[in-house]
């Protein structure tokens, strides 16, 4: 895993490349139109993965950077799976200087629990307090 680099220079991010992984591989952004991955990345903190020179892991915080952050967008590309680039991509999150001392990091995963609880993250302690406006199908176009 030596030539795995992890970088939060948004210059050196595979826009297409993400957009594309979002729009047609993950679960939970497919259809997002390329503009609306470019302003999300334009207003978080992101973190690219590489393998010599090419991207093939992100992630995106969304934070104030005092109190909370939200943890989203995560993947590797499924070529790069299986080789520690996740658990290295979230070891470059979690230890980023600004993402320290907030009161409250979440995320939702479907299927990744384990690597997130190697990273402290649980259940929430009060989920009863917790709300939430979700549209999962808010970039898909009805298709006739």
């Amino acid at each position: 895993m030596e030539n795995f680099r992890v970088s939060t220079n948004r210059q050196e991010l595979d826009v297409p490349l993400i957009h594309r992984f979002l729009a047609e591989d993950s679960t939970w952004a497919r259809g997002i139109p390329r503009t609306t991955v470019e302003r999300a990345i334009q207003h978080s903190l992101c973190f690219g993965g590489y393998v010599e020179g090419s991207q093939v892991a992100f992630a995106r915080v969304i934070s104030d950077y005092a109190t909370f952050a939200n943890l989203v967008d995560v993947f590797v590309l499924a070529e790069f799976r299986g080789r520690g680039y996740g658990k290295a991509l979230m070891e470059a999150v979690m230890s980023h200087p600004q993402l320290q001392g907030l009161r409250r990091f979440t995320l939702a995963t479907a299927d990744a629990h384990g690597l997130y609880a190697e990273f402290g993250f649980t259940s929430p302690l009060k989920p009863q307090s917790l709300m939430e406006r979700y549209f999962p199908k808010i970039y898909e176009v009805d298709v006739l």
